[in-house]
């Protein structure tokens, strides 16, 4: 048998161990610690996170996505008000695009929301894509957990806008928010993008700028469309709302909220909640399994069995498969791999 080579909370670093449980305990500055130890991925993130797996799945999660410039940033901000004046607790999560020279966020979460710097009932933290073509780091849904964790009731993920790979945000979230402005290109392209399957929520932002009526009965149009076609079905009846903003002005973000609590409601009414619950739980685990043994398997490919096979491949005496099948009908190999 095994092990695992990942450590264990009694065998971690003291100094790790006591950041979490001063974060379990509510210490925001532990948190902030965490959430740097996952971000740069230190060997303490499975033992980190294993600690916060009975406790990560308090806030519900909204993200919201949509072309550079559209508002993003002060949709979140005024969201987060409105959320504050009910007494909920929000963790924000905001994806930067990463730094060419340190790899970090270019944008600093202070310079975005700093009306909510002294809220501790607001916890704001950058992150840098890292490379991610989806617009999410690596670490995000992590992160996510975390705040979780902590107890915050309400998560908000601002994607970085990165154009049409920007659907990641639609594994993480429970609920999407997709926010346009008149100039950021017609409803078509919005369907080309693929955001039709990505939002929950339209928002067309900067409703009082020319051709905002006509993008808004567009989207109206093409999501009524969307959604009387059979191809549309999915595990809950939801015809996606078209809203008008003006965030700078805070108009329209009462009716987002709004809406984003109608479409928590019918997610739950329908039992789709914990369904994709579930299947996000289940998707990580296949994420981790292959990550983990990638890593193995090329680790074993530079001082192994495996590198002679790849020898072998590579030099045209063997082809990949036969190669593969007969590792795979190996137990010798294959325990091997999952060795040290």
């Amino acid at each position: 048998m095994v092990s695992d080579p990942t450590p264990t909370l009694s065998a971690l670093d003291p100094k790790i161990a006591a950041l979490i449980d001063r974060m379990l305990a509510g210490d925001r500055l532990a948190l902030a610690r965490l959430i740097t130890q996952v971000e740069n991925r230190t060997a303490a993130v499975p033992a980190i996170m294993r600690a916060m797996h009975a406790r990560a799945g308090h806030a519900y999660v909204v993200g919201i996505t949509g072309p550079p410039g559209a508002g993003k940033s002060t949709v979140v901000d005024r969201l987060t008000a409105a959320v504050r004046a009910e007494n909920a607790t929000v963790g924000i999560v905001a994806v930067d695009p990463s730094s060419p020279f340190t790899g970090g966020a270019v944008l600093g979460d202070r310079i975005r929301m700093q009306a909510h710097a002294l809220d501790t009932g607001v916890f704001i933290r950058s992150m840098a894509t890292r490379g991610s073509l989806g617009g999410l780091s690596r670490a995000t849904s992590e992160v996510i957990k975390l705040l979780g964790a902590f107890g915050f009731d309400w998560v908000l993920v601002e994607t970085v806008g990165v154009g049409q790979t920007e659907l990641d945000i639609m594994k993480l979230a429970d609920t999407t928010v997709v926010v346009l402005v008149p100039e950021s290109g017609d409803a078509i392209q919005t369907m080309k993008a693929g955001l039709m399957e990505a939002a929950d929520v339209f928002v067309v932002n900067k409703a009082d700028r020319p051709g905002a009526p006509a993008l808004v009965a567009e989207l109206r149009f093409n999501v009524h469309l969307h959604h009387a076609s059979p191809a549309s079905c999915t595990d809950v009846d939801w015809e996606i709302p078209v809203l008008t903003a003006e965030a700078q002005n805070n108009v329209g973000i009462a009716e987002l909220l709004r809406e984003i609590r109608r479409h928590r409601a019918a997610l739950e009414a329908a039992g789709a909640l914990a369904a994709r619950r579930r299947a996000r739980r289940r998707a990580e685990f296949e994420m981790l399994l292959v990550e983990r043994f990638r890593a193995k398997v090329q680790r074993d490919f530079r001082s192994g069995d495996l590198g002679t096979a790849a020898d072998e491949v590579a030099e045209g005496r063997v082809d990949p498969y036969s190669a593969v099948d007969r590792i795979l009908g190996r137990p010798d190999l294959l325990a091997l791999i999952g060795g040290d």
